[in-house]
């Protein structure tokens, strides 16, 4: 019983690891790109899973104390927060955290080579269309990619 509470390594090095695993994985996933994020297949439900397993050992290392645990979780939130309190003061912060909306399509003319680029099929772009109750491209003004994967389309104005 007191097991759960004899931490296999200093707690400063739980707070290292984790700063450490959160920044890498924070990276990975902003050059993945936006749609990584926009919508969730189950294959990306299986790569979150898959993640959580794989960054475990990383976290961890040889404890398995309920203190460990829950002291990782503890600078995990905090790491979570620190991170949406500054990109929410800063532009440069929020810019290299969250990135910037791309623009997929301008005056009826769709940018095939951004949609590659960004990984985005012309369903998905087409899904979005009909989403915004437009049909065809000659009716969009402009078409982003948000920095969470929506695709948002701006109507041409109805003369």
């Amino acid at each position: 019983m007191s097991d759960l509470f004899d931490l296999a390594m200093p707690w400063w090095e739980f707070v290292l690891r984790a700063v450490v695993v959160y920044a890498v994985l924070l990276a990975m996933i902003r050059i993945s790109g936006k749609r990584t994020m926009g919508q969730f297949t189950p294959f990306d439900v299986l790569l979150i899973v898959l993640l959580g397993n794989a960054v475990q050992n990383s976290l961890l290392g040889a404890d398995q104390s309920l203190l460990g645990g829950l002291l990782l979780a503890a600078v995990l939130i905090t790491i979570n927060w620190i991170v949406g309190f500054v990109s929410a003061r800063s532009r440069t912060a929020e810019r290299v955290i969250e990135g910037e909306p791309i623009v997929l399509a301008r005056d009826g003319q769709l940018f095939q080579r951004v949609l590659r680029r960004e990984l985005v099929s012309e369903n998905d772009f087409n899904e979005a269309l009909r989403q915004n109750g437009e049909l065809t491209m000659e009716d969009v003004a402009l078409a982003l990619l948000e920095t969470d994967g929506r695709i948002s389309v701006v109507p041409k104005k109805k003369d």
